[in-house]
């Protein structure tokens, strides 16, 4: 069997969460559109972080949960870490005052 080191919660997300430290240029397999699809990461990606399924446009919305949890501040390529480098939350960063 082998491990899965990602999960996608809802078809409609445009990104997944990694299961496991990954590392840069690890290719992970995922469903994405109702195909797997093998996406090489462009970064290493903690443990409960998010990386890109598809080309995400800069001010176009992020999907995870099937929901908008966001919008890319810069072109998201496949494979890219998400996080507050490239993603203005919808709900705010507790970093931020």
């Amino acid at each position: 069997m082998i491990k899965k080191r990602a999960i996608v919660i809802n078809s409609k997300d445009n990104v997944a969460t990694a299961l496991d430290d990954l590392k840069a240029d690890q290719v992970i397999q995922e469903e994405v559109d109702s195909l797997k699809k093998n996406i090489k990461l462009n970064q290493g990606i903690p443990f409960g972080h998010k990386f890109s399924l598809k080309e995400i446009p800069s001010g176009s919305p992020v999907i995870k949960y099937g929901e908008v949890i966001g919008t890319a501040s810069e072109l998201i390529k496949v494979g890219d870490y998400v996080h507050v480098h490239n993603l203005k939350s919808n709900r705010g960063r507790g970093d931020i005052k």
